[in-house]
């Protein structure tokens, strides 16, 4: 375990009890007191995840967020002492990716940042060909080649449109990540997004009806209701 945390927290005494609680845990910790230093660091260091105080001086964590989510989908954890489904709506709504509300365990922290690091390391796994490097994602009984554009199903091929594999792909690269519907939107499209989701919900229904065997009750994209959505992988 090697992996750099930049932790950004301006009290300091949960600060540096968090940050000393990590790196017994065998992580390297940067911190930033504020959000103005937190992007400083996030361009200088090669930053494998993000834990994340909302509420900070000279700029929200939210703000933080959003600057982040249009460079890097590397986990984001928010810790807030607003602990209401709407702030958990919101943050999880802007890109992070789980939340700890304050007061919060030292022991659920790391297990939450474990559990963030494992989705996002452990389903995207390159393998080596004699011949060329493909790249392949599994999820449950799916297998996407994002060098040959295909999915297999239970070894059968799914025909997708260009559309619906760009979603797909985006979604099962970045597992249990929630994106808002925008985000899909302007990842995919490449395009502003002007707050009409119409495209968004009917590319995502077409993709449920070829992938799902439900497709009203989808076990691979979920709905996280007035976010957007998901690729669901068992914790």
């Amino acid at each position: 375990m090697n992996e750099l945390i930049l932790l950004v927290e301006d009290d300091e005494q949960i600060h540096e009890m968090v940050a000393n609680h990590l790196k017994k845990e065998g992580y390297r910790v940067v911190s930033a007191f504020d959000g103005d230093e937190a992007i400083v660091l996030f361009s200088k260091e090669k930053v494998d995840l993000i834990l994340l105080d909302l509420m900070l001086p000279s700029s929200n964590g939210i703000d933080i967020v959003q600057k982040i989510r249009r460079e890097s989908l590397l986990p984001i954890l928010i810790m807030s002492a607003k602990d209401s489904d709407v702030d958990k709506a919101l943050g999880l709504g802007f890109g992070a990716d789980d939340y700890i509300g304050k007061p919060f365990s030292l022991i659920e922290m790391t297990a939450r940042i474990n559990a963030a690091l494992r989705r996002s390391n452990q389903y995207t796994q390159t393998q080596t060909t004699s011949n060329n490097q493909v790249n392949k994602v599994a999820v449950h009984n799916l297998i996407i080649d994002l060098d040959n554009f295909t999915v297999l199903k239970n070894r059968k091929q799914i025909n997708l449109t260009a559309k619906e594999f760009q979603i797909l792909s985006l979604l099962a690269a970045h597992p249990n990540h929630v994106f808002t519907k925008g985000q899909l939107f302007e990842k995919v499209w490449k395009e502003t997004f002007y707050g009409d989701d119409n495209v968004i919900n009917v590319h995502i229904r077409r993709l449920r009806s070829k992938i799902e065997d439900d497709p009203s009750n989808p076990i691979y994209i979920k709905t996280i209701w007035g976010i957007g959505y998901k690729m669901e992988l068992n914790k």
